[in-house]
């Protein structure tokens, strides 16, 4: 039995009367039935966001006809639109550096089928983690670089990352508490397929060390924040946050286990997010369909 081709199409374009209309009218007359649907108008930026996913049913329709002809549709309503094959597993490459519990998670959750990628690469400035590496079947590159390292040293491993995200083909970049600060043209290169986790309820407590800054605050909330990666430390547009309750009897430490749970989770759902095609650029801030 052949698997029918099934799309996820994603879309901004100025808010108008109209838009669903169009869109759905389309998929109609082109033999596709709608599984499921989401949209947003942003009042405050006039655009509107959709995600389709749709099965494409006339066995005649086919992906460059499909393609070609909602190319028309887009350019009159001023789309920025992309179609996906929903079937694609989407390859992955994961950073980390000397923490290892977003890894592992990611990592279980890709094996058990929870995640639906390809992980493709692990790179690491440490070689902590080769053999879970090996443990999983997945190539482990080490590529060392040390704290205070000249800035060619710098450019030199990370066009070494950039090697191994060309030679396989990799659509998502995940640092996985990988603790080195990119260079702003390394974040050029990754613009908008590599997510950071950070371990803190973003804005609040940037940089080294958040939980013991939270601790010196006597917060009641501690978090993490899962965001995409750009030149500004830390300030990429936010994709997913969650928080637990704490209090004044526990320790940084306590608080440190607390928050890498929930770094855990947090990352996951981006990552989840970002391969469904849930996540659409509005300005520095991120729609995300759930």
């Amino acid at each position: 039995m052949s698997i029918r081709p099934e799309y996820i199409l994603t879309l901004s374009c100025p808010d108008q009367r109209g838009i669903v209309h169009s869109v759905s009218g389309f998929l109609a007359n082109h033999g596709c039935n709608i599984i499921d649907s989401a949209q947003f108008g942003d009042a405050q930026s006039a655009t509107f966001f959709m995600r389709v996913h749709f099965v494409v049913e006339d066995s005649s329709v086919s992906d460059s006809a499909l393609r070609e002809e909602f190319t028309a549709l887009g350019a009159n309503l001023q789309m920025n639109w992309q179609l996906h094959d929903a079937h694609h597993k989407p390859r992955v490459m994961l950073m980390v550096s000397k923490i290892g519990h977003c890894l592992n998670d990611l990592l279980f959750r890709y094996k058990s089928g929870l995640l639906p990628v390809e992980i493709k690469a692990i790179v690491s400035n440490h070689t902590d983690f080769y053999q879970l590496a090996a443990s999983y079947n997945i190539p482990f590159h080490h590529l060392p670089l040390a704290a205070g390292a000249p800035a060619e040293a710098k450019r030199v491993q990370e066009q070494k990352v950039l090697d191994i995200v060309a030679g396989n083909d990799i659509e998502l970049v995940v640092l996985a508490r990988y603790m080195q600060i990119l260079s702003p043209e390394m974040c050029d290169a990754l613009k908008g397929k590599a997510i950071n986790i950070h371990h803190s309820f973003l804005p609040s407590f940037k940089g080294a060390k958040p939980y013991y800054q939270a601790h010196e605050r006597g917060v009641k909330l501690i978090g993490a924040t899962a965001h995409f990666v750009t030149g500004d430390l830390d300030e990429g547009p936010i994709i997913e946050q969650d928080v637990e309750r704490v209090d004044h009897s526990m320790e940084p430490e306590t608080l440190t286990a607390i928050g890498r749970d929930v770094e855990c989770v947090v990352l996951a759902r981006a990552v989840k997010c970002f391969v469904e095609h849930r996540i659409l650029l509005n300005g520095h801030k991120t729609v995300v369909f759930k």
